[in-house]
């Protein structure tokens, strides 16, 4: 547990008590700083303060909060599914509800847990945390995914994907009846007001995604996307954006859901690049995982009763 004591002097007079500690430079960030207010941590006479509260001159604020753990990853014997292994590289089919690097309230059980467990070396350009992962696939989406080995692979994988080389192909079920194929393009950014989210907005990052219907099913629809960029939670949005959200979707679906799956009904099911070694095409296919064939059939069964 650690305390500061701070006295406010008269240019701070009126700041917000949440930018004031901000700008002390005492913390990491305001979203610490709030969340620091809010567990009851900032006290003026020993009465908890809210963030919004006007400091004034002369205010003797108690500061009291807990430092933050590092995050430990440790190597766990986590059964994964390989598709290929070379030593530049490892191509893994990911399971629906498996996280892909640890973070704050996942450090175990992700699947760079299980490939530490699993490779002897990974690639050190995405840190400590994150070793080896190229790219990323939400928690609820199933499929390949390539990890690098060594800096060098990871450096030409990256390239591949900022050039738009790499294939990546998903396929989803959406809510509604799409037209039977088309383009997405629209700029996505963070959700202007719920920050947590990523939403279509003016001045964000060029998205595009192309897809085409595989089958309608009733008001419901299955589809393959390909993407053209890779920008956080893509698919999703752009989908959720246009009036045809993921089914099961739980941030930009709807709120009750009739189809029996938990998590969106989004599944990687194809990845092409060129091998960062030796130049040549490597691809990989997998079938959707069980969870998701079981809402399709669901799907199917409701079209052929209506």
């Amino acid at each position: 547990m650690q305390l500061q004591k701070l006295k406010v002097d008269d240019q701070a007079s009126g700041l917000r008590l949440d930018v004031f500690l901000s700008n002390s430079g005492l913390w990491p960030s305001r979203s610490f700083v709030q969340k620091l207010i809010a567990a009851g941590g900032a006290t003026r006479n020993g009465k908890p303060l809210k963030a919004s509260y006007k400091i004034e001159p002369g205010d003797e604020l108690e500061i009291v909060w807990e430092e933050p753990q590092p995050l430990e990853v440790v190597a766990e014997a986590i059964p994964l599914d390989i598709l290929y292994e070379d030593p530049d590289l490892v191509v893994v089919n990911k399971p629906r509800g498996m996280v892909v690097h640890p973070a704050a309230g996942n450090q175990r059980g992700t699947l760079v847990n299980a490939l530490l467990e699993h490779c002897e070396d990974l690639s050190g350009i995405g840190g400590v945390i994150r070793p080896g992962i190229v790219h990323r696939l939400d928690k609820d989406t199933s499929g390949v995914l390539v990890v690098a080995k060594n800096d060098y692979s990871h450096l030409a994988l990256a390239r591949q994907i900022k050039e738009r080389s790499m294939k990546r192909m998903y396929k989803a079920l959406v809510h509604g009846r799409p037209p039977e194929q088309g383009r997405i393009e629209a700029p996505i950014g963070r959700h202007p007001v719920e920050r947590k989210k990523m939403a279509v907005v003016p001045g964000g990052r060029f998205a595009a995604t192309n897809y085409r219907v595989l089958e309608y099913l009733g008001v419901y629809a299955y589809l393959e996307a390909r993407l053209e960029t890779g920008r956080t939670h893509q698919i999703r949005v752009h989908f959720s954006h246009l009036g045809y959200p993921l089914v099961g979707d739980p941030v930009y679906g709807y709120r009750k859901e009739a189809v029996p799956i938990q998590g969106q009904a989004l599944h990687a099911a194809l990845l092409g690049f060129n091998h960062p070694r030796d130049g040549r095409y490597l691809e990989f296919a997998t079938e959707p995982p069980p969870a998701m064939q079981t809402a399709l059939d669901w799907c199917r069964k409701q079209r052929r009763e209506a």
